[in-house]
């Protein structure tokens, strides 16, 4: 199984493995969030039969440096906000621009890359965005699913798509296991469709129409059928000005790059990998002796990783959460309530184009 977006979950390490609002640090003042982080959760992960593969962002692509763009300013706002809020704020808006100033540098991926390596657990890094080639990984059958908090990864065309993975035990949120084909079926739209609503409601690469919310977007795909027909609805026909489009929008790059990622090939040499037995006494040195971490739990943690890679077979994902069977009714029930669905769907458009047939042949000056 590969797990997504390893920039994604080094970041919520960083926020979530916290003491006192601040991230954990050795005695040396290092940042160890991250590592506490990657280390703990993947040996959670390991240990109910699930073999991670990580794969990490590379360049982005130019389309999303305005977004990147964005976020910096954001984080250089967030910062200047904290400094003013240690001084006259509460701790919960301490807090809160404290969490906004978190980001993920080269050298925290770095320490990660090392010490998954230490552990065992293979990495890969993708020629631009992680999720683009986790899709790739797991449309090959190389993996069973995608895993990140980025529904974006569902655009990149993965069938299956597993969120809250990394997410501590306390917070106690079930793994959702999303498969894109149920999700176009139960959106009755092909995957052009399914891009182009991601698309109108904003990702990295443009930013949303304002006042324009899921269930706009939805009606707005559905009853024009591609993001042209929106975009040329929102410009020219009256009802549609109550919208109006960002002033830089290349909803059509957007579309290519979801389509067309800059990826490698599923038997690419670079998407090889496997599980090994991890460097017990390098995992010590490393977290123990430069970083600071209790050697006794290192080592309890080292001996059962290595008895769980020996593990040949891998665990259903059944061994990490419990899943709720759905009845034979239920099943019955929303395949019916899909398919009525998709038949008003046909319906409501088959009514559509009957009344535009018919304004147009109407004389003019008839009531």
């Amino acid at each position: 199984m590969t797990h997504g977006c390893s920039s994604m979950s080094i970041y919520s390490f960083l926020i979530a493995v916290r003491s006192e609002g601040q991230q954990l640090m050795n005695e040396n003042g290092e940042t160890t969030s991250h590592l506490m982080g990657m280390f703990y959760r993947t040996l959670r992960i390991v240990d109910n039969g699930i073999k991670p593969l990580y794969v990490f962002d590379g360049a982005p692509p130019k389309l999303k440096s305005g977004e990147l763009a964005k976020r910096f300013a954001r984080k250089t706002e967030a910062t200047e906000a904290h400094e003013e809020a240690k001084e006259t704020g509460t701790a919960e808006e301490v807090e809160k621009f404290s969490r906004r100033t978190v980001r993920v540098t080269r050298e925290h991926n770095d320490e990660c890359k090392r010490l998954l390596t230490l552990m065992g657990v293979p990495y890969i890094v993708a020629p631009t965005e992680a999720e683009a080639q986790c899709a790739v990984l797991a449309r090959a059958g190389k993996v069973y699913a995608a895993a990140s908090e980025d529904m974006d990864t569902l655009c990149f065309d993965s069938p299956i798509l597993l969120r809250h993975l990394t997410f501590s035990e306390q917070r106690k949120e079930p793994i959702l296991e999303i498969h894109l084909d149920r999700v176009l079926a139960g959106l009755a739209m092909d995957r052009k469709q399914f891009v182009d609503l991601c698309i109108l409601l904003g990702c990295d690469y443009v930013d949303p129409v304002p006042k324009v919310g899921p269930s706009t977007a939805l009606n707005l795909i559905r009853e024009h059928g591609t993001l042209e027909n929106v975009v040329d609805f929102i410009k020219n026909d009256p009802k549609g000005k109550k919208f109006t489009l960002p002033d830089d929008w290349p909803f059509e790059d957007a579309r290519d790059l979801f389509f067309s990622p800059d990826v490698r090939a599923a038997d690419h040499p670079d998407c090889d990998f496997k599980w090994n037995a991890p460097d017990v006494e390098g995992l010590v040195k490393f977290l123990v002796t430069e970083k600071g971490f209790s050697e006794d739990r290192v080592r309890s943690a080292a001996t059962k990783l290595t008895k769980n890679l020996k593990t040949s077979q891998q665990a259903r994902l059944e061994g990490f959460f419990k899943p709720v069977q759905k009845t034979e009714e239920e099943v019955a029930s929303l395949k019916r309530k899909n398919e009525d669905k998709r038949e008003a769907t046909k319906k409501k458009q088959k009514l559509e184009k009957k009344e535009k047939k018919e304004a147009k042949s109407k004389p003019r000056g008839t009531a």
